[in-house]
């Protein structure tokens, strides 16, 4: 496994080592050890979650606040995306920052966003199987969201506006100025 931290510190972009043959290929996709060992950073996660998602389809940006914020490992088993991680830590020089990285079945690519991140994701294929694992219990009374065009964080998702698909709880996201505070 290789990481990559990203310019918002505690972010890694991770390449598994794959293993491939006639017969398809094999990866370990999480190692605690290695993981420790390559980031300095021990996580133990405690909850799995996957959603399938057609073409167009924003979500996000997501986190949970104070006791339950969460660190997240994400990934794409089948399809491609563009994953987006937000850094709203209160005293992070880099508050309000984001980086996206391009997720697929077919780069294997993994992303770790720590806790104090809003996250979200664009399928890019037809379909996408996205999965990840949280370090902390997913809470509805703890939810935070950001929304995805929030000018000020300019983010420039990689589809034209009039082709995202986005729940009606998303479209309503406040902007991070007046979004709920992740502690």
């Amino acid at each position: 496994m290789q990481c990559f931290e990203t310019e918002l510190s505690g972010a890694f972009v991770i390449e598994p080592k794959i293993i491939q043959d006639e017969r398809g290929y094999f990866m370990e996709s999480f190692n605690a050890n290695e993981f420790k060992e390559k980031t300095g950073l021990s996580v133990q996660f405690v909850q799995d979650n996957q959603s399938y998602s057609s073409k167009g389809v924003l979500r996000g940006l997501h986190y949970q606040c104070g006791e339950q914020a969460q660190a997240k490992l994400v990934r794409v088993l089948q399809g491609e995306v563009w994953d987006v991680a937000v850094d709203i830590r209160p005293n992070s020089p880099t508050y309000g920052k984001h980086v996206g990285v391009y997720l697929s079945g077919e780069n294997q690519k993994q992303f770790f966003i720590p806790r104090g991140f809003a996250h979200g994701f664009l399928v890019l294929s037809d379909t996408a199987t996205f999965f990840y694992k949280c370090d902390n219990f997913y809470l509805r009374e703890s939810e935070g969201g950001i929304a995805y065009n929030d000018p000020e964080l300019g983010i420039d998702w990689p589809m034209d506006q009039e082709s995202l698909l986005i729940s009606e709880k998303d479209k309503t996201l406040p902007n991070l100025i007046n979004a709920r505070k992740v502690w």
